[in-house]
């Protein structure tokens, strides 16, 4: 059970506790919009990325929508999920040796969208686990 009672907006247990603040949770939910749906990287390397840092982050909602799916790597994939490994290790604090192996595989657009989604969604997952949001239970039939 999360820290906080659920407020009557949004339409997700994490929404709904972004909901208190109305305001929040329309902007949060604008820039994950345009994070998950927008730019130059495929939703697929957006999800296992996603996916990456959720075994890391501490939010049991986020962790179990999944482990990164290795069968759907190439090598676009590995590279983002390889930095994003490193994110997590490093706390941000990235060498330029980690930094390098991006510029080798990602143009300028790509390596600004991928920072700003892995930032974003750590974000989101430190909330989720700050507040202990918790995997939904499917109702019994």
């Amino acid at each position: 059970m999360a820290r906080i009672e659920e407020s009557q907006y949004g339409s997700t247990p994490f929404q709904k506790l972004l909901g208190h603040n109305k305001e929040i949770l329309i902007s949060w939910n604008r820039l994950g919009d345009a994070l998950e749906k927008g730019g130059k990287l495929t939703a697929q390397l957006k999800e296992q990325v996603r996916r990456t840092l959720a075994q890391s982050n501490g939010c049991a909602y986020c962790k179990a929508k999944g482990k990164p799916e290795l069968h759907l790597f190439d090598e676009k994939i590995s590279i983002a999920v390889g930095f994003a490994e490193v994110f997590i290790k490093q706390k941000g604090d990235i060498t330029d040796a980690a930094f390098n192996v991006l510029k080798e595989c990602l143009s300028d657009e790509e390596i600004s969208e991928l920072c700003a989604f892995i930032t974003f969604t750590a974000a989101s997952q430190y909330f989720g686990a700050i507040m202990k949001l918790e995997p939904q239970v499917p109702e019994l039939p």
